[in-house]
């Protein structure tokens, strides 16, 4: 597959799932996302976040990020109104999944947004960075991401895929569009790319400052089976799992069903010249 047509957007791509941004602000401000009209979390200037949440009836409360910082938990502290609070230490920019342990139980916090990261649905947080915008919604044209299922006869089910379409795409009826099938990471599913990425912003942005030609992009998850193969097996005690088995297939799926399905379906340029592959961790 040719990579020259999307030399240079990969990098911003795999950024905005580790940066998110605005101009300046307060030194302690909601986080962006956190659900509306929620004060906490709060970002505070020098990328140290503080979490509360309410359990007047706890014992023990913690929270923790997934795969960040060695998995370091910090113990809230409990005030009379029976909220308890922690703040950690300096985070680097971007998009982290986290919990909250309530006694034990991991839960998650009712203050953020929940995503779905870490293979389930996880609350998440956006460290902003300092003047970057690149992922964020500005006065240009705007395409459209779709949700489109489709049947595999690899997999024999029914599977989901969101589909970028650029500006114009609906009123240049003539344009053929080259094609990015970009992949998540692990844990995730095709919704992370469209959500914690914001891959749609960044692509309208990208395209009208011309750093991009138009492009449709195509996310699709990165979990496949064939009917009858057997789940991801346990390893023996202290090595580590396998989990071939959960994309074993993918790679049939992409070529025999998700690629002809997009080809006959969007107004592509049906090409290896113009198709191109690329994704974050496990689906790079």
């Amino acid at each position: 597959m040719s990579n020259v047509w999307f030399a240079g957007l990969l990098p911003l791509l795999l950024a905005a799932a580790s940066a998110q941004a605005e101009d300046s602000k307060p030194a302690d401000t909601p986080a962006p996302s956190n659900i509306r009209g929620a004060e906490y979390p709060r970002i505070h200037a020098d990328l140290r976040v503080t979490f509360r949440i309410k359990a007047p009836s706890a014992q023990k409360v913690e929270f923790g990020f997934f795969g960040f910082d060695g998995g370091k938990r910090y113990p809230a502290k409990k005030g009379e109104d029976g909220f308890w609070t922690a703040t950690t230490d300096k985070l680097a920019p971007g998009f982290h999944y986290y919990r909250v342990f309530i006694d034990g139980v991991e839960v998650n916090d009712p203050g953020s947004e929940t995503f779905f990261g870490t293979g389930k649905q996880t609350s998440g947080i956006e460290v902003p960075e300092k003047g970057v915008d690149y992922y964020l919604p500005k006065e240009v044209p705007h395409g459209e991401i779709r949700e489109r299922w489709y049947h595999s006869k690899t997999t024999q089910q029914w599977r989901r895929i969101f589909v970028y379409t650029p500006p114009g795409y609906d009123t240049h009826r003539e344009t053929r569009y080259p094609v990015l099938y970009l992949q998540h990471g692990g844990g995730e599913d095709e919704r992370a790319w469209p959500n914690q990425g914001r891959v749609g912003f960044i692509l309208d942005n990208l395209i009208a400052e011309r750093k991009a030609k138009p492009m449709i992009v195509v996310m699709e998850c990165g979990y496949a089976r064939r009917p009858g193969d057997a789940a991801a097996a346990p390893g023996r005690p202290g090595a580590p799992r396998d989990f071939s088995r959960l994309f074993g297939a993918f790679e049939e799926v992409m070529v025999k069903d998700l690629i002809p399905m997009i080809d006959a379906t969007y107004r592509t340029l049906p090409d290896r010249e113009n198709r191109a592959m690329a994704g974050l961790s496990m689906g790079g």
